[in-house]
């Protein structure tokens, strides 16, 4: 089944949107999860509540692509099941993938969070598009699908310094531009 027949049946309210999207995404759901999480039963349960989440979500939004839309479900509830694990256990290696960013990205708690998190938003739409392909596709296994470096550096064929290297760069070119935007001060 493609996936604007899987959408209809969400607008229909048809459960067998919720099985024909099991079938067709389970494994993709829980690889993003299980690589952000290291833990089955959690995976498990991120991707049963991405499920929850679609068929709450959908109506009234209309994905353009459900993977990527189910993608960003799944990894945003396993970065808050990770955060929560992370304060019940007040360990979590996988916390690095986030701080590493942490210098670039300005944090989101202030009065007028909605406006800058779109203006950030469009910023990194932006600054991601204009990057190389091999950078980009670094930065995007680096912090949205969260590759260790080493797995980046064994898919590319290239040392894992190389990997760092070019993240350093990108992050630093990303920071500069924040800070050109005055998003980041």
């Amino acid at each position: 089944m493609n996936d604007s027949e899987i959408i209809q049946l969400y607008f229909d309210r048809n459960e067998d949107a919720i099985t024909q999207t099991k079938l067709k995404y389970d494994k993709y759901c829980y690889s993003i999860s299980y690589r952000i999480l290291c833990d089955h039963g959690d995976s498990e349960e991120c991707v049963n509540d991405t499920y929850i989440s679609a068929w709450n979500t959908i109506p009234p939004k209309k994905p353009l692509k459900l993977s990527l839309y189910l993608a960003a479900i799944t990894r945003n509830l396993s970065i808050k099941r990770l955060r929560y694990n992370k304060a019940q256990k007040r360990d979590s290696s996988k916390d690095r993938f986030l701080s590493e960013l942490e210098e670039c990205i300005p944090d989101a708690e202030t009065p007028d969070t909605r406006i800058e998190e779109k203006m950030l938003s469009s910023l990194l739409d932006g600054f991601i598009r204009s990057l190389e392909h091999e950078e980009k596709c670094f930065f995007i296994k680096r912090y949205w699908y969260m590759y260790s470096i080493s797995d980046i550096a064994n898919e590319y064929k290239c040392s894992e310094s190389k990997v760092k290297m070019k993240l350093k760069r990108t992050r630093d070119k990303l920071q500069k531009l924040l800070e050109k935007e005055e998003i980041y001060l």
